[in-house]
């Protein structure tokens, strides 16, 4: 067999490495978009409606929360109010005033509080809808983009009519969904969303959370998915499965030591997409202090908070930002060299940089981890049994 000329043969590898390093740069472009792309969700009704309140459950806070939405029965939004998310700070919820508010009457509305700025709207009442909210709703359509409708505070209904005689709550809710959509026919009989804040498991809150992820373009989508509350076995495993599919992306991004040949400059930025993968995990499946003590209490099982055990989840919480950063460069070396040390045999991250393999494996079992801690946590607490 003839052998290959020197320069072709050089010429070949050539071309591998460069493609490699395409390859290698698609994927860091994904990873980025998939972890920091935006999302505004326009919230509107009118005074009373529970949107504020909405937005808090949301973003998993309590209304006397550091940072919490103010909440009240006279109108306390005077204006659009941007509310981040406390662990995925590129999502950000809008409190707007209601419509036909002093400030903000009807025909203007729309340019006054700068629609543009919005991916959707959520239209809460906690009552029937009224014709404003038509309104709203009609020029929303005009510019193309969606709306949903929220009839909030179904726990008081529920409460209200369980003390009456003969009650039956799939007949009430059946009632009260009617008597919204009475009021919505000029536009079209659309979905109405039957929701409590304070109990989100329960009612219409992962409908709403499965047609938004329907509806919206698919990078949007992994946006919602990071940062909406885990409310049911089924959202969090829609989660695991989103990270899950990551996996391949952040490997290729981050095998870069072969061909970056500056010790420890590859690794500390393979460290941070790393540390920025399950980082985003770990807050997506609630497994942060706040999240897990909020959950002991509503179950009455403080247990709960102390129940991670394993050396991913002890490892991240330990690692874990307090804020989440969104420039994976800032995370540092010796963070690399921790988490890979969970990994027998694999030897210095600064010497060697991150492999493919090494890397992939790393994310998978730590993914593993992190997913088989919540699920215990989920089923301690006896929460799909509810």
């Amino acid at each position: 067999m003839a052998s290959q000329d020197p320069a072709v043969a050089e010429a070949v590898k050539a071309s591998g490495e460069s493609n490699l390093e395409k390859a290698k740069a698609k994927a860091k472009e994904t990873f980025d978009q998939l972890m920091n792309v935006s999302l505004n969700i326009a919230v509107t009704g009118k005074t009373g409606s529970g949107k504020s309140t909405f937005i808090n459950a949301f973003r998993g806070l309590d209304e006397d929360d550091d940072g919490a939405a103010p909440t009240g029965v006279t109108e306390t939004t005077m204006e659009p109010t941007k509310y981040e998310h406390p662990t995925m700070p590129n999502v950000k919820l809008w409190d707007l005033p209601g419509i036909g508010s002093p400030n903000f009457k009807a025909r203007n509305y729309l340019k006054d509080v700068k629609f543009q700025t919005y991916d959707f709207f959520i239209i809460i009442s906690s009552e029937r809808f009224i014709q404003n909210d038509v309104m709203l709703a009609k020029e929303i359509r005009k510019q193309k983009k969606n709306f949903y409708f929220v009839r909030s505070k179904i726990d008081n209904d529920i409460r209200a009519e369980e003390k009456k005689r003969g009650f039956d709550k799939k007949k009430v809710l059946s009632t009260i969904r009617e008597d919204c959509q009475k009021n919505l026919k000029e536009l079209g009989d659309p979905k109405v969303f039957l929701i409590s804040s304070f109990e989100l498991e329960k009612y219409d809150f992962e409908i709403l959370q499965n047609d938004l992820e329907e509806e919206l373009p698919q990078h949007k989508r992994y946006a919602l998915l990071q940062a909406w509350p885990v409310c049911s076995a089924e959202s969090l495993e829609k989660k695991i499965k989103m990270f899950k599919g990551m996996i391949w992306a952040v490997s290729l991004a981050s095998a870069g030591a072969a061909f970056i040949p500056v010790p420890g400059v590859s690794a500390a930025c393979d460290a941070g997409m790393i540390v920025l993968f399950f980082t985003r995990c770990y807050y997506a499946f609630g497994l942060d202090d706040q999240s897990l003590e909020r959950l002991s209490e509503k179950v009455n099982k403080p247990h709960l908070k102390n129940m991670g055990k394993s050396k991913f989840f002890t490892a991240i919480k330990e690692k874990a930002l307090t804020r989440i950063q969104v420039s994976a460069a800032l995370a540092t070396l010796a963070t690399a060299e921790f988490l890979l040390s969970l990994i027998p045999g694999v030897g210095s991250a600064a010497a060697a940089g991150i492999s493919f393999g090494t890397t992939y494996y790393l994310l998978k079992e730590g993914l593993n981890d992190l997913a088989n801690t919540a699920r215990e946590i989920r089923k301690e607490a006896g929460l799909d049994e509810m």
